[in-house]
């Protein structure tokens, strides 16, 4: 009787896993991943690792996979048209507390749902203006005192917000 409840209990277990479909399989928690030298922009083709700044990672639903970013700037851009914005699972940014703002290390990812940005700094990113990210609104205070700019938070970027940075800060 033992055997056959053990038996009975690993079929069971097998049986479930089976199961899994699509839905599940994408809740499945990602992390973001090294941007490799010669990785290109998923929004505008350029190389990421040519450029100063901050970094964006994502996944999204249908398995595109990871899409890496040259800038927040331009993850934001993916992020906030209403095409991609229910599409969402993870993302990634910089925190810029704990990396060189020329060479960010890519060890230093946080979820950028938690993160606090900077917006209207004086430091350039690709194509110039992007926004600072932090892991602590201490760490994003402190900066937005010393190199200028506004601290906000993920759900608080919108559309309007990125094509105003054209005329804050680093012109």
């Amino acid at each position: 009787m033992k055997h056959w409840l053990k038996l009975f209990t690993i079929l069971l277990s097998l049986a479930m896993l089976a199961g899994c479909g699509e839905d599940e399989k994408e809740t499945m928690v990602r992390q973001a991943i090294t941007i490799e030298s010669g990785a290109e922009c998923h929004l505008c083709g350029m190389i990421i690792s040519n450029f100063p700044g901050p970094k964006g990672q994502l996944y999204a639903k249908g398995g595109r996979g990871n899409m890496q970013f040259c800038s927040t700037r331009d993850l934001f851009a993916f992020i906030v048209d209403p095409e991609n914005q229910q599409n969402i699972q993870e993302v990634f940014v910089h925190d810029m507390a704990v990396t060189p703002w020329d060479h960010p290390d890519d060890e230093t990812y946080i979820d950028a749902r938690q993160a606090f940005f900077v917006i209207g700094h004086q430091k350039k990113g690709a194509m110039g203006p992007t926004l600072a990210s932090f892991s602590k609104q201490t760490d994003a205070e402190a900066f937005a005192d010393s190199e200028g700019g506004k601290v906000y938070r993920f759900e608080q970027i919108t559309l309007d917000l990125l094509i105003s940075m054209n005329n804050m800060g680093a012109n």
